[in-house]
């Protein structure tokens, strides 16, 4: 044996130093490897499995079924690879967008969309015809989705606005009304809504790109910084001009409601003075009537009465009077009372009693200096 041959122990013991630490090394490829081989599908995701490129197998039921969530295994990775999306409601929330009305005013709307990836309807479906497979081949992730809705809502949504003037989308019903969908941005986000997913077949995000798009809401509807003052001023200005024509209306309605309460009132008054005149003439007669009556009576009484009534009127400080010597007022100062007598007796006075007044025979009164 030649002397530059190395001995046959340092041989072997070269070849087991290094096949010890090549074995737990190939230990742990071994279990990483089989470890790649476990898929989990939680209730949150869908799952699409690979192998070389090729898809084997969905995992996106809407119902937790033993075959769909839970454990399952494939081949290792990088011969099989795993593809995890989102299955709940995601909100797309794009910035604030100027548009133009029908009226050709500029505004700024902020609205915010609500999709998801929708499931399969059975295990009947072909792969490629899922909604998770379709998002995976056309967008392949949440990013790209929302670029797509970005542009395709915009579009959409300034066509509807388009068609509205700025006073319908600010108009306001009544205060005691609540929130609801008879609104008109609620109106314009339904409309909307309908335009992105009524192009069933042809590129629509519902169908062709595996999106469902569950609800559509306008956030708020502002005016450019830049020429917000100055329509304010035209919007203040308009509504003062139409709170001016009703205040017109009102005030002539005023003079309509009083000039008819006032037509109302004399006409209520004049039939009032005229059953007062009424009501006095029948009581005026039958107070002549039953005066009559009391002094046919007594007639020298009643004599007596009208003359101390004509005294009464006549006579006071300031006065004098000229009386005939043979003056009825002039008799009773110089005769006295006559003697009483009775109805009914001979050269009794029963003419009807009238108003007391002065005898004919006064000749002058002239007031004392």
């Amino acid at each position: 044996m030649s002397s530059t041959a190395p001995p046959i122990a340092e041989t072997y013991q070269a070849t087991s130093s290094w096949t010890g630490w090549l074995r737990p090394l190939v230990g742990l490829c071994v279990l990483a490897a089989l470890l790649t081989t476990v898929v989990f599908v939680d209730e949150n995701e869908f799952v699409i499995v690979e192998r070389l490129g090729v898809i084997t197998a969905v995992y996106d039921q809407i119902a937790p079924t033993a075959s769909d969530r839970g454990l399952h295994f494939k081949w290792p990775w990088p011969i099989s690879t795993v593809r995890r999306f989102d299955r709940r409601e995601l909100l797309f929330d794009p910035p604030a967008r100027e548009m133009f009305t029908r009226d050709r005013k500029n505004v700024t709307v902020s609205s915010f969309l609500a999709w998801r990836i929708p499931s399969a309807a059975s295990d009947a479906v072909p792969l490629e015809s899922r909604p998770v497979v379709q998002f995976y081949r056309r967008l392949g992730s949440r990013e790209n989705a929302e670029a797509r809705l970005d542009a395709r809502l915009r579009a959409a949504l300034s066509a509807e606005v388009g068609q509205s003037d700025l006073n319908s989308l600010l108009h306001v019903d009544a205060s005691d009304q609540g929130p609801g969908d008879e609104r008109p941005l609620s109106a314009v986000a339904q409309r909307t809504l309908a335009a992105l997913t009524a192009a069933a077949g042809q590129d629509s995000p519902v169908e062709s790109l595996g999106l469902e798009l569950i609800d559509l809401r306008i956030r708020r509807i502002n005016l450019p910084e830049g020429n917000r003052i100055a329509v304010y001023e035209r919007m203040r200005t308009e509504r003062l001009r139409i709170a001016e024509r009703y205040r017109s209306a009102g005030a002539a309605e005023r003079l309509r409601i009083e000039s008819q309460a006032q037509r109302q009132s004399d006409e209520l008054l004049a039939r009032a003075d005229a059953d007062a005149e009424r009501i006095r003439g029948e009581g005026e007669a039958q107070a002549v009537t039953i005066l009559n009556e009391a002094h046919a009576l007594d007639p020298q009484l009643y004599e007596l009465q009208r003359t101390l009534a004509a005294y009464s009127q006549i006579l006071n400080r300031q006065s004098t009077v000229v009386l005939s010597a043979g003056s009825r007022l002039f008799r009773l100062l110089q005769d006295g009372l006559p003697p009483a007598s009775r109805p009914g007796d001979p050269g009794a006075d029963n003419s009807p009693a009238g108003p007391a007044s002065p005898p004919s025979d006064v000749l002058r009164e002239e007031p004392v200096e």
